[in-house]
């Protein structure tokens, strides 16, 4: 955006330059332009560059939004004093020149120049985002110029253009605005975007991670029960039955799991009961810590449960983390036995 400004600002000094050599240039003129005309052109000058220029550091600049700077068409909304020294050149310049030039030579180029001149001062206004001040400068203008020339002769003399000029300006703000507040939306979707393959991209090495560590452990059993043909002992199927059981747990719910948890688990296959992990998404927001807390109630659920059937499934709730289910070995639900819900752990700032 800083090369659109640039590029903006570079137009406003060639238009500033332009209205100024046609004040100056007096072709046809009885005299050179006396003091009270090169007055008014100094005037005009400084107003016009002070408007194109100055940003102040006031309070009312400094909380301009992001989007007025990023869109680069003048560095933020213009001053208030700079706006009044604007409008107050809308009203003089039409007065000063006539009284400069005579009542004679009102219609002359060397007098029409403000037409220009205080369109530009008021397009340079508009593109610093202050719209009122201009249409009322052009309004002020309007009616000083008409006082001085007539009701007709000043739109054939520039002052339509000058109307053009401004319309443009405000319709370009509002482009730049438009671009600006889209480049910006798009932005916040990159990094939100960017941060969600970021998450994924980790979660997928830990799961890789994850299923690496139970294969390590599960994969020999595993093989040899395949070489085997099935052919095991008790104690053999015992801890084929176990491997195959943390291999799956480490698939199914691998945020639920760190060693004590996986001992517990463990301990109470050994001793017959049937242990089912659902991970389905309640924990994906969970900070480590909070995590952390919860395997560790989850562990000391498993070490007192003495359930034949044990599901262990996280929760929706917003409060609720992780739900323990014990069942007799029926599995009716009259022989619940075990109904732990873990809570959401509340952390410290």
């Amino acid at each position: 955006m800083r090369s659109v400004r640039s590029v903006l600002v570079g137009l406003g000094i060639a238009f500033i330059a332009y209205f100024a050599l046609r004040a100056l240039w007096w072709v046809g003129a009885p005299t050179p332009p006396n003091s009270l005309a090169l007055a008014a052109l100094t005037l005009f000058l400084a107003t016009a560059l002070l408007c194109l220029l100055w940003t102040a550091p006031t309070a009312t600049v400094a909380a301009a939004t992001e989007e007025d700077a990023e869109a680069g068409s003048g560095g933020g909304p213009l001053h208030p004093w700079a706006c009044a020294l604007a409008l107050a050149t809308a009203a003089i310049l039409p007065t000063a020149m006539a009284f400069a030039v005579g009542p004679d030579a009102r219609l002359r180029p060397y007098y029409a120049w403000i037409l220009g001149g205080v369109g530009a001062i008021m397009t340079i206004v508009m593109s610093r985002r202050r719209p009122w001040i201009a249409w009322i400068g052009m309004i002020i203008l309007t009616v000083g110029v008409v006082a001085w020339m007539g009701p007709a002769e000043p739109w054939g003399l520039g002052l339509i253009g000058s109307y053009i000029w401004v319309v443009v300006a405000q319709l370009m703000v509002l482009s730049l605005d438009r671009a600006a507040r889209d480049t910006r939306r798009l932005t916040v979707l990159q990094r939100a975007t960017s941060g969600w393959q970021a998450s994924q991209t980790v979660r997928q090495r830990e799961r890789r991670v994850q299923v690496q560590r139970a294969l390590a452990v599960a994969g020999p059993v595993l093989t040899e029960a395949v070489a085997s043909g099935g052919v095991l002992s008790e104690e053999e199927r015992l801890e084929a039955r176990i491997a195959e059981g943390r291999l799956r747990d480490e698939l199914r719910g691998p945020r639920l799991l760190d060693d004590a948890v996986r001992d517990g688990i463990d301990a109470a296959r050994r001793r017959g009961a049937t242990v089912t992990v659902l991970d389905e998404g309640g924990l994906d927001d969970a900070p480590e810590a909070a995590l952390e807390l919860i395997r560790r109630e989850l562990a000391e659920t498993l070490s007192t449960s003495r359930s034949e059937r044990v599901i262990i499934r996280t929760s929706p709730h917003e409060s609720i983390a992780v739900t323990v289910v014990g069942r007799s070995a029926d599995g009716g639900s009259e022989d619940v036995e075990l109904w732990q819900e873990i809570a959401h752990p509340v952390l410290d700032a």
